[in-house]
């Protein structure tokens, strides 16, 4: 996160950014939604899935139009230093931009340098290329240009913290599923959630001692990772995808199966309406499906073309909402609030009316792609710990570079999947809290202050935060200051809302 870089491979289109977008939405918390959907109900369980969906589109929004300032300051630094370079007061410059191959330019934009304030004389009728998104600006380096020092540090702790609880639910689901899988003969005839961690699994061995067996395992092979640099490669990628679309579609069949056949659990009894009391517990774990701002950057700089980046934005949250209202509605009507897991996947590992192909390859299903997530989320959290560790201009030990970030970026999520495999718990907490503040607080601030030219004492924005000349043609269509507050407000609302239901459920 600590710099630019101007995107040199091969783009893609506008269609395939949509496809790896909503990929990368669509991943582990939407296997933890439906139960608490069906807790919360199902009519309330919709109107907080659309009220978040508008939400999660609002603030990438709000992402993408900060890319595309940092984009135009970084071209005015470019014409400072060009300037300074030539000792001389340069009213017109070069062109600073990537040429992608696939557009024709007839018209060159010239940058103007004055004092800090980075202008724009358009001398033709491109002059919005200054707000062209070629240099991957990653949020870290987006709050060092527009947040003082103390919104920087706090940015990294909410990235660090989610990355945390990221990890933990890593750490936790394989364990949990292969666990049930090695204990799935106690399954047949029993879809039941009443399982406790006391119950026998093989001779001597409890199910909650196997799962600690399976965590043991998980960290020995996977945890090591943590101290090189891997990349998940593109043909993994492609492998995860197509097993995460296998595993999702299957689940929504056999869940309208189930509610055609009449013989679900759910069809003497429908499911509630409304249920309050899993309102709170619904948002954290909608906030943290929902996400995928972290990684807009590198979805969004590739596109090769972006002028309706918004258009598609809100394509892909319209997609996302549907398959969710699927998959939740389906879970609900298909088995009650009491038998529904907090891992939707091991309720048809449980029923042994299924062939056993189907059992295990849904059983095992977040074995296969969380796997593969875990050694990659644990690198980006031991780089983050160096940026908020490390002073300017100084370097760690050998030592504590190598062995002690390592480490802190694996013992404490494994220590948290150690102590509690309350998955819905842990996907609500993480999306309450750090997922609130990379998806809301974060985007709205960076809305703020890449607007702003004058930022007051107490502001949260840096005093060099001064925004160029109106024209970005990528501005969220919730240009209004008020929209940023009212997500600053809506974010602030539902941490107290969560924190206040935490406390009063553990008071009981």
């Amino acid at each position: 996160m600590a710099g630019s870089i101007t995107e040199t491979g091969a783009l893609y289109s506008p269609a395939i950014f949509l496809v790896y977008m909503f990929n990368l939405i669509i991943g582990t918390g939407a296997l933890t939604m439906p139960k608490a959907f069906a807790t919360a109900g199902w009519l309330v369980g919709l109107l907080l899935l659309a009220v978040l969906a508008f939400m999660s589109f609002m603030t990438t929004t709000f992402v993408i139009e900060a890319m595309a300032v940092a984009n135009a300051r970084l071209r005015g630094k470019k014409c400072e230093k060009k300037s300074e370079s030539d000792n001389s007061n340069v009213d017109e410059v070069e062109p600073m931009l990537s040429n992608t191959g696939n557009e024709t330019w007839t018209h060159e934009p010239y940058l103007e340098c004055n004092d800090q304030h980075l202008l724009v004389s358009v001398r033709g009728s491109r002059g919005s290329d200054l707000y062209d998104i070629t240099d991957r600006v990653e949020m870290g380096q987006m709050a060092s240009m527009f947040f003082n020092k103390v919104g920087v540090h706090m940015f990294y702790i909410c990235i660090v913290v989610y990355l945390y609880g990221d990890l933990a639910i890593y750490a936790a689901a394989v364990p949990r599923s292969l666990a049930f899988v090695a204990c799935g003969k106690l399954l047949c005839n029993n879809i039941s959630t009443t399982h406790q961690d006391s119950d026998p699994c093989w001779d001597r061995v409890t199910r909650g001692q196997a799962y600690r067996i399976f965590l043991g395992v998980f960290v020995f092979l996977l945890g090591p990772f943590a101290f090189f640099n891997v990349q998940k490669t593109k043909y993994l990628q492609i492998l995860t995808s197509a097993l995460r679309w296998i595993a999702f579609i299957t689940m929504i069949v056999l869940s309208s199966l189930r509610i055609a056949r009449g013989t679900t659990s759910a069809a003497t009894r429908p499911p509630p309406a409304a249920g309050l009391a899993g309102l709170p517990s619904l948002f954290g774990v909608c906030v943290y499906s929902f996400m995928c701002h972290h990684s807009l950057p590198s979805l969004v700089t590739p596109v090769s073309r972006k002028r309706h980046l918004v258009l598609l934005s809100s394509a892909v949250f319209t997609l996302v909402l549907t398959f969710y209202a699927l998959l939740c509605c389906t879970a609900a009507f298909a088995f009650t609030p009491a038998t529904l897991y907090d891992l939707y996947s091991l309720n048809f590992l449980a029923d042994c009316s299924l062939p056993l192909t189907i059992r295990y390859l849904l059983g095992l299903f977040p074995v296969f792609t969380i796997s593969t997530n875990f050694p990659i989320i644990a690198v980006t959290l031991r780089n983050n710990l160096r940026v908020i560790f490390l002073r300017e201009g100084a370097t760690f030990p050998w030592a504590i570079d190598r062995l002690v970030f390592p480490l802190l970026a694996v013992l404490p999520p494994v220590l948290v999947a150690f102590l509690t495999h309350d998955l819905e718990w842990l996907v609500g907490v993480t999306g309450a809290y750090a997922g609130a503040g990379i998806q809301y607080i974060t985007p709205a601030l960076l809305a703020l202050c890449s607007r702003t030219s004058s930022p007051g004492s107490g502001s949260p924005c840096s005093p060099s935060a001064i925004a160029p000349s109106p024209g970005n043609p990528h501005r969220s269509p919730f240009a209004h200051r008020a929209w940023a507050y009212f997500v600053l407000t809506w974010a602030l609302s539902c941490i107290i809302l969560v924190t206040a239901n935490i406390i009063i459920t553990d008071t009981k």
